[in-house]
């Protein structure tokens, strides 16, 4: 019975970590998701003076994406019932060209305004809209929500390989009469912890199986990607084989050294 509690102990603090770890994936893959769709969202008006090409704004900053021209027909259009033709004419010729602006990824405030500053120093532009204020918050938001985001994951990895140790270290303490026999006929260390190492793969590979398990019918059901396209952001929350991979690996790696780690530590205590 002590040894289905250790078992299912260690187990459950592997599959927290597990589950954590691929909740964080999940997480930053929903940012950079919704990053990309801010990116697209977002440009910049500018003004100028004559027709510009896409190639003369590609040059002023490495950053730009693209640049198209809007039509001011529909504001145009708005005075149709209060100009006459003749003058609708002449103000579509006097009127400024107007140009949206897109970056080739989600810029920081910092980026922004020193974009706004190279496409004000053309001798064509003459005034920049750039949003920035708006942006700010934006941004700001999302650096929180990132920021978060990793305090929280690293707190629980934190607490759970606190309690991984400390299960591998009762474990340890078990069957420490076994391995002090061991010892006394001169088995090495490694063989005398091989029970140790039993332990940390099977629950590990257990772990593995059962958070790899529960996401794979997370995808099948599609509640969390159903939530997720409600606000406009379409994400792979778990892709095979790429994730069962990582979170298999981890499990194993972090098992093997956690169970060494406790045996350095009692052979230094001998």
């Amino acid at each position: 019975m002590k040894s289905f509690k250790n078992h299912l102990s260690l187990i459950t603090a592997l599959i927290t970590i597990l589950f954590t770890i691929q909740v964080f994936i999940v997480v930053e893959r929903s940012i950079n998701a919704y990053e990309e769709n801010l990116k697209n969202d977002y440009s910049i008006i500018v003004v100028v003076n004559k027709n510009l090409e896409k190639k003369d704004f590609l040059k002023i900053d490495s950053t730009i994406e693209s640049a198209e021209e809007l039509d001011p027909s529909h504001v145009i259009d708005s005075f149709k019932d209060e100009m006459k033709e003749q003058n609708l004419k002449l103000l579509k010729l006097t009127l400024p060209k107007f140009y949206r602006v897109r970056l080739d990824h989600y810029p920081t405030p910092a980026e922004i305004e020193k974009v706004s500053k190279k496409l004000l120093r053309h001798p064509m532009i003459t005034r920049v809209e750039d949003f920035a204020r708006n942006h700010d918050v934006i941004y700001k938001l999302l650096l929180l929500f990132k920021e978060v985001s990793t305090l929280f994951a690293i707190a629980i990895f934190a607490v759970t390989t606190l309690l991984i140790l400390k299960e591998l270290r009762i474990w340890q303490f078990q069957h420490n009469e076994r391995m002090n026999i061991m010892a006394l006929f001169g088995a090495p260390l490694w063989m005398r912890s091989a029970v140790l190492f039993r332990l940390a793969i099977v629950d590990a590979v257990l772990a593995s199986l059962l958070v790899n398990g529960i996401f794979f019918l997370v995808v099948q059901y599609g509640w969390l990607q159903t939530q997720l396209k409600a606000i406009g952001i379409a994400v792979n929350i778990y892709v095979l084989p790429k994730d069962p991979v990582i979170l298999s690996v981890i499990a194993f790696v972090l098992s093997i050294l956690l169970a060494m780690l406790v045996i350095a530590g009692s052979k230094e205590d001998s």
